[in-house]
C-alpha cells in the first residue's frame, strides 16, 4: 500500500473563529501623567451623574462578562494610586473611573487553529466505546497576540466527532500567590541562565529548602539593604534576573464552576508577551502509573521565541514553568508520552529544518540534541518538524510530520520510531498524509494544514488540524492503513 492508498475521511465539523468571544482586558490609554488626567476628569463628574453612568455601562456590558463590578473594583485599586486625591470616594465612583481602565479583547477576532487533542480526564458517563477529549486551540486576535483556548467533545463510537457549543464569558484564571520553589531546581535554573555572581549566592542563601515569592522577595531586599554602597549594576541585573526567574515560574487557577470553553490562558510574563503559540499536549504516565498533562509551546515577545512549559492534571490548576538548557531553544517541542530507558524524550526543531531528539533525566533540562530526520522528499525540502507528541502503537512511535515544500506549502506527513530505541526511524511516508485542498487553501496563511497533536481512536488516527492559519477541521484515517503504507 502506498500513501496515496490512504483513505483521509474529512469531516463535516468546522471551528471557525468567533469575533463575539471577548475577554476583559486591562487598557491603559498612556503613562501615569496622562491616567492621572483621565481620572481627574472622572473626578470631576458630579455625584448625582455617577450612578446613572456606571448603570449605563454595567447594562451594556454585564452580560458579556461575569462579576462585572467585582472586575471595576479590581482595576481600580490597580490604578488607584494615580487618583490625585485624598478626598474619600463612593463605592460607584470608584467602580466607574475602573470602567475607563478595561477594554474588550476579541480572542478570536483573527483565527482559530493549530490544535490538540487528548483524552479528557474525566470519562464518567461516556457512551460504550467513546472518547471524551479536551481540544487545545491557538485563539489569535488584535496585534496578532495568540493565546490558549479550549474545548470538548466526543468521539462517538462510529467515530462520529462532536464538539460542545462554548457557552459562557471568557475569563482569565487568578494567579497563585502561594506557588513554591524547590530551592535545589531553582539554583539549577539561575546556574544554566548564568546568575552565578556572589549576590545571587546569597540570596539563595537567605531560602529554605523550599520557598514564595514573598520569601524570595524578603531575601533580594535584604541583601540590597546590606549592601554598604549600594548595588552596583551587575547586582541589579543579578536581582532581575531571579526575580524574573521566579515570575516566570507560577501557577494560575481557574474555578471549577468555569467551563471548560470558558477558561483562556493569556500571555502573563514578558517572555510571553506577544502570545502563546502552538501548545502541543500530551496525557503523560508517570513513574508511578498516575497522569499529568505536558504542553510546550512557544512564547514571543515580539522578538525573541522561546520554548516554554506548561502543567496539569485537571485543567484547573496550570503550572507554568521555564524550560533550561542549551537545547532548549526555537520552536515545536513535543514530549513523549513516557520515559524511556528512565528518561525524558522529547522532538524538537532547533535549526529550522531538521527533526531533532532530545533525552533528559529533567523534564526542566535539555542539554544535548541530535539530528534524527532531515527533509528528504519534495513536499518538505524547505523544512521538516513535529506536528505533536508522538502516539505510541504496538509497531512504534507514530509521530506526525509537517512539511514545507514550493510556495510554502504546508502538508502533514508521517513517520514510525523504534518503541525501545526511538533514535532508530523505521518506516516514513513517501507522500503527504494530509495537503490542503482546494476548501483549505484560503485563509490567514494560505496553503497550510498544520496540527499540534492527535491520538487514537478505536484503530482510527483523529487529527484535528488548522486550515490556513485561520480555522480549524477534523480528518480520521485507519491506522492500519498508515502504517501499512510506510517504507
Amino acid at each position: 500500500m502506498s500513501a496515496n492508498t490512504i483513505t483521509v475521511r474529512r469531516t463535516n465539523t468546522i471551528l471557525a473563529p468567533d469575533q463575539s468571544r471577548v475577554l476583559l482586558r486591562p487598557f491603559s490609554p498612556g503613562g501615569p501623567e496622562r491616567i492621572a488626567r483621565i481620572i481627574a476628569r472622572i473626578m470631576a463628574l458630579p455625584e448625582e451623574q455617577v450612578g446613572p453612568l456606571l448603570e449605563e455601562v454595567c447594562a451594556e456590558f454585564c452580560k458579556r462578562h461575569q462579576n462585572i463590578r467585582q472586575l471595576f473594583l479590581h482595576r481600580y485599586e490597580q490604578i488607584r494610586e494615580s487618583t490625585l486625591t485624598d478626598q474619600p470616594l463612593s463605592e460607584q465612583r470608584k467602580l466607574l473611573i475602573g470602567s475607563y481602565f478595561l477594554a474588550e479583547y476579541s480572542l478570536e477576532s483573527a483565527a482559530l487553529f493549530n490544535p490538540s487533542i487528548v483524552p479528557h480526564p474525566d470519562q464518567t458517563g461516556v457512551p460504550a466505546g467513546a472518547l471524551r477529549f479536551v481540544l487545545s486551540l491557538r485563539a489569535t486576535g488584535e496585534g496578532h497576540i495568540s493565546s490558549i483556548e479550549f474545548r470538548t467533545g466526543i468521539i462517538h463510537a462510529d467515530q462520529r466527532i462532536e464538539v460542545t457549543t462554548p457557552n459562557g464569558s471568557i475569563s482569565e484564571p487568578l494567579q497563585s500567590a502561594n506557588t513554591v520553589y524547590e530551592k535545589a531546581l531553582f539554583a539549577r535554573k539561575l546556574f544554566e541562565l548564568r546568575l552565578t555572581r556572589d549576590f545571587t549566592r546569597r540570596v539563595m542563601g537567605g531560602l529554605g529548602d523550599s520557598f514564595g515569592l514573598h520569601d524570595l522577595r524578603i531575601s533580594l531586599q535584604a541583601e540590597q539593604f546590606r549592601l554598604p554602597h549600594g548595588m552596583t549594576q551587575e547586582d541589579q541585573s543579578e536581582s532581575q534576573g531571579i526575580w524574573m526567574l521566579a515570575r516566570s515560574n507560577y501557577e494560575v487557577q481557574f474555578q471549577p464552576e468555569q467551563g471548560l470553553s470558558e477558561r483562556i490562558l493569556f500571555p502573563a510574563t514578558p517572555s510571553q508577551r506577544n502570545g502563546i503559540e502552538d501548545a502541543r499536549f500530551v496525557c503523560f504516565k508517570k513513574d508511578d502509573g498516575t497522569h499529568v498533562y505536558y504542553a510546550t509551546f512557544t512564547a514571543y515577545d515580539g522578538k525573541v521565541v522561546m520554548p516554554e512549559l506548561v502543567e496539569t492534571s485537571d485543567f484547573l490548576l496550570f503550572r507554568f514553568i521555564t524550560l533550561n538548557g542549551p537545547a532548549a531553544e526555537n520552536k515545536g517541542m513535543a514530549i513523549f508520552p513516557r520515559k524511556i530507558g528512565g528518561q525524558y524524550v522529547m522532538l524538537s526543531r532547533q535549526d529550522n529544518e531538521n527533526i531533532y531528539l532530545m533525552f533528559s533525566d529533567n523534564v526542566h533540562f535539555w542539554n544535548e540534541r541530535k539530528v534524527l530526520l532531515k527533509p528528504a522528499f519534495p513536499w518538505e525540502l524547505v523544512q521538516l518538524g513535529n506536528c505533536g507528541s508522538p502516539i505510541e502503537t504496538d509497531a512504534g512511535w507514530l509521530v506526525l510530520s509537517h512539511g514545507v515544500g514550493p510556495m510554502r506549502k504546508y502538508a502533514i506527513g508521517a513517520f514510525l520510531l523504534d518503541r525501545d530505541d526511538p533514535s532508530k526511524v523505521i518506516g516514513r511516508l513517501r507522500e503527504p498524509l494530509l495537503k490542503p485542498n482546494q476548501d483549505e487553501r484560503e485563509g490567514y496563511v494560505p496553503n497550510v494544514v498544520y496540527t499540534c497533536g492527535a491520538l487514537v481512536h478505536d484503530g482510527d488516527l483523529i487529527i484535528p488540524y488548522g486550515l490556513a492559519d485561520h480555522a480549524t477541521g477534523f480528518a480520521t484515517v485507519a491506522l492500519a492503513e498508515v502504517l501499512a503504507a510506510m517504507e
